[in-house]
């Protein structure tokens, strides 16, 4: 365990997994920015994963029910267009989506984005979960979100862990999980990816309000 948590303060340096120094979103923004997605309610991890070694950096938790969400715990996700609170963002458009794995896709990082569809009931657990759980300390992103799917019914499975890569593979053994991986080759620097794409967000955003 011991050897556990020193590897995953040590991807957190690199990764995104750095502790939650974030401004807190008034009620009012989260309202504006609301998102629902017009599918099925699915809860979406993903995972984080040295190109090179295989470890894992980083964990979260998209939730899709009465609204879309990502549990980012301890992240380092910031974008204009995306109101935060806690280690909630909120708003998660598909262009918001993109613009997430995009950040931390890059060079020395690649993301395992696992989705299942689940139930109203099961997505609104989680939904509620992720907003009670407040700022999560670094190298916590795996355990906490493991201690949130362990509470959302059908999900009890679950082992809490500090291993990022441990809990995807706990997921993935849950039926009807769908695995993917999404890639990119750009510069290994996490905050030029959340730059370009807050720019890229931003544009968006404007063009949608003319």
């Amino acid at each position: 365990m011991i050897r556990i948590l020193i590897a995953c303060l040590l991807a957190a340096t690199v990764a995104g997994c750095t502790g939650s120094q974030r401004p807190q979103a008034d009620q009012a923004e989260i309202v504006a920015r609301s998102y629902r997605d017009p599918g099925p309610s699915t809860l979406t991890l993903y995972t984080m994963i040295n190109t090179r070694t295989g470890s894992g950096a980083h964990t979260s938790l998209m939730i899709g029910g009465s609204e879309r969400v990502i549990f980012d715990p301890a992240g380092s996700f910031r974008a204009d267009v995306v109101p935060i609170r806690d280690d909630v963002l909120y708003g998660i458009t598909p262009a918001v989506e993109r613009a997430y794995r995009s950040s931390h896709a890059r060079e020395t990082h690649y993301a395992r984005i696992q989705t299942i569809v689940v139930t109203p009931q099961q997505a609104e657990v989680a939904l509620q979960l992720a907003k009670q759980m407040g700022p999560v300390s670094s190298a916590y992103c795996a355990n906490s979100t493991a201690q949130l799917l362990q509470q959302v019914p059908g999900f009890e499975s679950i082992k809490t862990t500090f291993s990022p890569i441990k809990l995807s593979e706990q997921f993935g053994q849950i039926p009807r999980v769908v695995t993917t991986e999404y890639r990119e080759n750009d510069d290994a620097d996490l905050q030029k990816g959340l730059a370009v794409n807050n720019a890229r967000l931003n544009q968006q955003d404007a063009a949608l309000a003319q």
